[in-house]
């Protein structure tokens, strides 16, 4: 309701003009109100639309905003209509009366509906009473931003030109409060893209070869990558499963004078030992019972390129001897073929099995291993390259959220446990789990509990892993009945907790990796547990 105290005594006359001004003047104060005071725009023109109705400036009413292109009046408020009248609600600039007030910027009026060709009637049956309509067109600085309109009763007590002016003054209050919308969801949009773009960049400063790093780790590998990749000699890539050793495979080519050539990739664990052959040789026709055409090799298909073999580890005997024949001499045959085929491949060899172990048990011959060992790639694990994690969720958070049209942002705990989380998949778990936040979680903001359907355990049990679990000094009960629960304090159990951790590390002379694996912590978690306890060793 409007404060009255701001708008002069009513006069007491009720039928003279300046009672009908002052009744004007109160309701635009009460509209101009409501549209100050609330968020929900939509929502409130059409209150407002109301209050005019009550007050019998009009019987039915509607707003249309012009489209992005300027050709078409959509509807974006209005009373009184059914959804299906809504949805028939548009119009072109230069259709019908309310097209016409759009095209040419004034109101137009039509006084009687029923035998006048510019009225379409788009918005279905009208009552009987209905006889004018009328359109106004929303103008701003920039030109028409829509068109206001309305349906008049014929008993109607306000004339045409006082509902032209009241609308009027009305559209200009609609259309001020939606250009400022407009230009908020403007701002809004760019402040995103430019987020988006800085975050962007900041990945981009941390990516080599789309490989994403900062750890003092990764900077090593990437710089002996540049310093290798131009040579031709093998390389081995070692690390657990996830740790992206194909990428390296795919850095190691772009870098080299290949990276114009092929880039072929096979998973030797991947194919039966039988079919294995003749994937890496190819056959001749008749070779075996379905080698029913010449086919070509990996090795083949790889000349003048490189050559990415996965899961080198898992090869049997045989195969070793004839990888081992081609990496010496870079000669081969087909299966079921007596020519010798020449080829001219740079291998990049990869697996995460221990094959000096294997050497030891007669598992993989000690001779191919030091042809494939020249310039050895070790990958760390994810839960060794704590400064990466945190990019890498982004950088993935950041995909599939544009994939999937979604905004998603991480409540700070909720990267805190992802930072805790040791991630034994490695960055495959990783993208994976990011893809299953943005598909399973609601929009906006990511807390901890959300994480319990993504994560393989909970939040309460990933900090009861992390918690200390050696070297704990026993608690002293209070001498009270049995029955009677222990009540620890806070204070308490942080004094015990940086005890065990002060003694952990005495008992390994200041090391903090050994002591974070007595404590059951990793080394991430034992170097912000002393920053918090301030313990300087």
């Amino acid at each position: 309701m409007p404060n009255l105290d701001k708008i002069p005594n009513k006069p007491e006359c009720q039928a003279c003009p300046l009672t009908f001004a002052y009744d004007e003047v109160t309701l635009l104060y009460e509209i101009a109100q409501m549209l100050a005071t609330s968020a929900e725009v939509e929502t409130t023109i059409e209150k407002a639309m109301r209050l005019l109705k009550r007050h019998s400036y009009l019987e039915r009413c509607a707003l249309f905003m012009l489209n992005d292109e300027g050709k078409i009046l959509e509807l974006f408020a209005s009373i009184d209509l059914t959804p299906q009248q809504r949805k028939m609600a548009t119009y072109r600039v230069g259709e019908g009366a309310t097209g016409l007030a759009a095209q040419s910027g004034e109101p137009v009026v039509i006084e009687n509906i029923h035998n006048n060709i510019n009225y379409l009637n788009k918005l279905g049956t009208v009552n009987t009473k209905s006889v004018s309509y009328v359109a106004v067109p929303l103008i701003r600085e920039d030109g028409v931003l829509g068109v206001i309109s309305a349906n008049m009763n014929a008993n109607a007590m306000i004339n045409f030109d006082d509902i032209v002016r009241m609308l009027t003054i009305v559209g200009s209050l609609f259309g001020g409060i939606l250009a400022m919308q407009r230009r908020y969801e403007s701002e809004k949009e760019s402040l995103t893209q430019l987020k988006t773009y800085y975050k962007d960049q900041v990945l981009d400063e941390y990516k080599f070869e789309n490989i994403i790093g900062r750890s003092t780790k990764m900077r090593q590998i990437f710089s002996m990558l540049e310093t290798v990749a131009p040579s031709t000699a093998t390389i081995l890539v070692r690390g657990e499963t996830g740790t992206g050793k194909e990428l390296i495979a795919t850095a190691v080519h772009n870098l080299s004078p290949r990276k114009n050539g092929p880039l072929i990739k096979l998973n030797c664990a991947a194919i039966s030992e039988t079919l294995l052959e003749s994937e890496l040789f190819g056959h001749e026709k008749g070779a075996f019972t379905d080698a029913k055409e010449m086919r070509k090799g990996r090795f083949e298909l790889a000349d003048g390129g490189t050559l990415f073999l996965d899961e080198i580890g898992d090869i049997s005997m045989g195969l070793q001897v004839k990888l081992l024949r081609i990496l010496q001499e870079q000669e081969f045959e087909r299966v079921g073929g007596t020519k010798t085929i020449k080829t001219d491949v740079r291998l990049v060899a990869a697996t995460n099995r221990n094959l000096e172990e294997m050497v030891k048990k007669g598992e993989f011959r000690e001779d191919l291993y030091y042809r494939l060992n020249v310039i050895p790639v070790n990958l760390p694990p994810l839960r060794e390259r704590y400064e990466d994690v945190k990019l890498l969720v982004e950088h993935y958070l950041h995909k599939f959220c544009k994939l999937h049209r979604k905004e998603m942002h991480f409540s700070k705990p909720a990267i805190e446990l992802l930072l805790d989380y040791p991630w034994p998949g490695n960055i495959r778990e990783l993208q994976n789990t990011m893809e299953r936040i943005v598909l399973i979680c609601p929009e906006g903001e990511i807390a901890p509990a959300m994480l319990d359907h993504v994560l393989p355990f909970n939040y309460q049990k990933l900090h009861a892993q992390t918690a200390p679990q050696a070297t704990v000094a026993p608690i002293e009960r209070p001498s009270a009945p049995s029955s009677a629960p222990v009540k620890m304090t806070k204070g308490k159990l942080q004094d015990i907790e940086r005890e065990s951790i002060l003694q952990a590390l005495i008992d390994n002379h200041g090391i903090q990796t050994k002591a974070a694996t007595q404590l059951g912590m990793t080394a991430r978690q034992i170097g912000y547990k002393m920053k918090k306890y301030d313990i300087d060793m």
